[in-house]
């Protein structure tokens, strides 16, 4: 047995509640090692030391290691517990705080959850794990008359036209509001716009004031109609918040560039020297010189206050549900911590989404946020589907390294998008090929996590890097592929009707050179997923017959000893127990 494959700790993800009357265990093994895997556990305060036993069930395995978990139960929920692990060829094993013991020692020394303290439990949001969320760029997406937005029509550039670093189109939340009707019917119960406050850009990125709409985009009043309406069609809203850095133009920062170092904000941002000179940004920015975009100091209590303040205004005044958080992961966790609470207590379902483009374990232990934009599945999913550049076992080896990273309840909270304002759109990474597109959008809503959707993306829309993947919406029916439109809907509708594709477990069961098959799995449903991804006929083989009903055409499946998939094919079977 491979000793440094073995694998505990008494924090997350490998010890954490549940609720208050469940506390989840999970052990890591080198694949293949184990028979079977027993947890011993107790009441820490019990004596005579009598303790339960559970089997852990193999939940997850990669190309490295296995993982076995379980939620044990316990009066009082306060506990002392220890693994027995058996090898393939039977050899018996110990594991405790300690180490890993092939004799008992005299006394062993249990792994310790003391307590499950009510206001430690994780409070998922069961809204968000449901959720099909769609992504606006409000410059981009539809322009709506008799607005209250204040914009110069000679400054527009032509609807259409080629975007740029630096042009606006005039999309408006008037515009928006006129398009709920499409996005209800699309089925979308989830909107996220990049931001809507009052800045210089065409992407907003850069606030001038926290507290006000951009007269650009509209009203504060409109907004509120917005986003009314859009509760009355069953679609949450999320606004883009951006707290690691400001605009030069925020009065904080204006006054810092008049006053220098008497300004009463000075310690409001990271200054190197004084005078405070925008051309030679000799001040901390966001990324590197950006000199329009001042980065702040979240340690001063004075902008810190002025942040929650302005998280709890809009939740208060607009009634969102949540956030976006731009360059999250330069927030302090001090400050994400402190965020969430003001979220939580101004509304309890409220959530907050971080926009990090790697693996985020620190901040998705349960105390800080309840997810981000999932861009290593966005990667991992370009480089299979799109460019073939990984191979499916190295694909599946990353997924199920970002599923147990993760407490479960995240993990399935994560935005699994395909795209974003910040990145290439799918279709263009796959060359314009709509196959692969459907193939991924396939995947992407049988998997586990939220889907995500980039608004354009199911209508075909295109476009390469940053500003190029920022088009303006096509809404004529005409120029829209309405094939692909029809296959977003029924996808939409699948995940929708069958909450095994939201809350069922995920089991992977083959993966070959251009095939793979694996199940979504509850109390009352299987979901038997097949894809091939290589352009010719494949057969995957079954270690039973399949007999079910298939998901997207209705009709029955009945396969003995393999199933045939066409070139570049999914199949989903739905079988019910």
């Amino acid at each position: 047995m491979n000793l440094h494959a073995l694998y505990h700790q008494t924090t997350v993800p490998y010890a954490y509640p549940l609720d208050e009357e469940h506390l989840y265990v999970r052990l890591r093994a080198a694949k293949g090692d184990l028979s079977e895997v027993k947890v011993y556990y107790r009441d820490r305060y019990q004596w005579p030391a009598l303790y339960k036993i559970k089997t852990l069930k193999k939940s997850y395995a990669d190309k490295l290691f296995s993982y076995y978990d379980t939620a044990l139960a316990l009066h009082r929920n306060r506990y002392a517990y220890y693994f027995v692990l058996r090898t393939k060829e039977g050899r018996r094993y110990i594991m405790d705080e300690r180490g890993v013991w092939e004799k008992k020692p005299r006394v062993l020394r249990p792994y310790q959850f003391p307590y499950i303290a009510s206001e430690d439990v994780y409070k998922g949001a069961d809204w968000l794990k449901e959720a099909i969320c769609y992504q606006i760029f409000p410059d981009r997406f539809h322009r709506g008359e008799e607005s209250d937005q204040v914009i110069e029509e000679a400054s527009l550039a032509p609807w259409g036209a080629r975007p740029t670093t630096k042009n606006h189109f005039g999309g408006n939340i008037k515009g928006i509001t006129e398009k709920i009707p499409y996005l209800k019917e699309l089925g979308v119960t989830l909107l996220y716009f990049t931001p809507l406050f009052t800045s210089s850009s065409n992407h907003k990125y850069n606030t001038k004031d926290y507290l006000e709409i951009d007269p650009r985009f509209g009203s504060l009043k409109e907004t509120k109609e917005l986003v009314r309406l859009c509760h009355e069609a069953g679609i949450r809203v999320v606004f883009d918040a951006v707290f690691n850095h400001t605009g030069h133009d925020f009065f904080a920062f204006q006054d810092v560039l008049e006053k220098g170092e008497e300004s009463e904000y000075a310690d409001w941002f990271h200054i190197d020297s004084y005078p405070v000179s925008l051309a030679k940004a000799n001040y901390y920015t966001f990324a590197n010189r950006v000199s329009y975009m001042p980065k702040v100091n979240l340690k001063n209590q004075g902008i810190r206050e002025y942040f929650l303040k302005v998280a709890k205004y809009w939740i208060r005044e607009v009634g969102i549900d949540g956030y976006r958080l731009d360059v999250c992961d330069e927030l302090s966790h001090d400050f994400l911590k402190d965020l969430r609470k003001a979220v939580k207590e101004e509304k309890e379902d409220a959530v907050l989404i971080g926009e990090i483009m790697h693996e985020a374990e620190t901040f998705l232990d349960g105390t800080e946020l309840d997810s981000i934009m999932n861009y290593p599945f966005r990667h991992a999913m370009v480089d299979t589907f799109a460019r073939e550049e990984l191979s499916l076992s190295e694909f599946f080896q990353v997924l199920l390294k970002n599923q147990v990273l993760y407490r479960e309840d995240i993990t399935a909270q994560m935005l699994n998008l395909l795209g974003s304002h910040d990145v290439p759109r799918f279709l263009t990474e796959s060359g314009g090929n709509k196959k692969k597109l459907m193939l991924a959008t396939a995947f992407q809503f049988l998997y586990k996590g939220v889907p995500y959707v980039y608004y354009g993306d199911e209508i075909g829309l295109t476009g390469g890097k940053d500003p190029l993947c920022r088009k303006t919406m096509i809404f004529e029916e005409d120029r829209q592929d309405e094939k692909l439109l029809s296959f977003f809907k029924t996808m939409i509708r699948l995940r929708k009707d069958h909450p095994v594709l939201t809350h069922g477990h995920f089991t992977l069961k083959s993966v070959e050179e251009k095939t793979f098959h694996f199940t979504r799995e509850d109390d009352k449903d299987r979901v038997e997923v097949f894809f091939n991804l290589a352009p010719d006929e494949r057969r995957v083989p079954l270690d039973k017959n399949l007999h079910g009903i298939n998901l997207y055409t209705g009709e029955e499946v009945d396969a003995d000893g393999s199933c045939v998939l066409s070139g570049q094919s999914f199949l989903a079977v739905l079988v019910k127990k």
